[in-house]
């Protein structure tokens, strides 16, 4: 993490890595939860004028998939976090800082991933809840329901062209 402050100009940690790298960077500790949050849930973007959800409708859903959170306080009171994008129930799905982007949830995840992940979980013998919101009906057997791909595409692809593409100068030696 220390190597990307000085090598690369913008950076998106993704679920575990996002929760890591408040810690590393802010100090911001994880909290356990009481049960794994699994899910697809929905998300309110709170700042529409960032690049990231340029495109975006104001909610969009994302898979979630975790036994442990960010201290939700502890960003807000950062100010040098700002909070991009919330769910009620996933709590703070973006955070960032000016280089460095905090996506607690899985929009990398495939329409089958988190079948997969409860699938093993449930053969392992873990008590882990029904993935929410993800399964037609709510019932397993009768498959998983795709509704995230859209805007998972679109915040990628914002990433990449307004933070990495437009923004990082040409003489890699300006990105410290």
């Amino acid at each position: 993490m220390d190597w990307s402050k000085t090598h690369v100009y913008s950076t998106l940690h993704i679920c575990w890595a996002a929760q890591a790298g408040l810690y590393h960077h802010f100090g911001i500790k994880k909290v356990l939860l009481d049960r794994k949050l699994s899910g697809v849930f929905a998300h309110e973007v709170v700042r529409k004028s960032n690049m990231l959800f340029r495109g975006c409708d104001d909610v969009f859903y994302l898979p979630h998939s975790r036994h442990t959170t960010v201290d939700e306080a502890a960003v807000r009171a950062d100010p040098r976090l700002k909070v991009l994008a919330q769910s009620n129930k996933a709590g703070i799905a973006v955070a960032t800082d000016k280089a460095v982007r905090f996506l607690t949830g899985h929009a990398e995840y495939d329409r089958e991933t988190l079948d997969a992940e409860y699938r093993r979980d449930i053969k392992a013998g873990l008590s882990v809840p029904v993935p929410e919101n993800y399964y037609v009906n709510d019932a397993p057997a009768q498959g998983p329901r795709m509704c995230w791909r859209a805007h998972a595409h679109l915040i990628f692809a914002n990433w990449l062209n307004y933070f990495v593409y437009q923004e990082t100068p040409y003489d890699l030696q300006e990105i410290g």
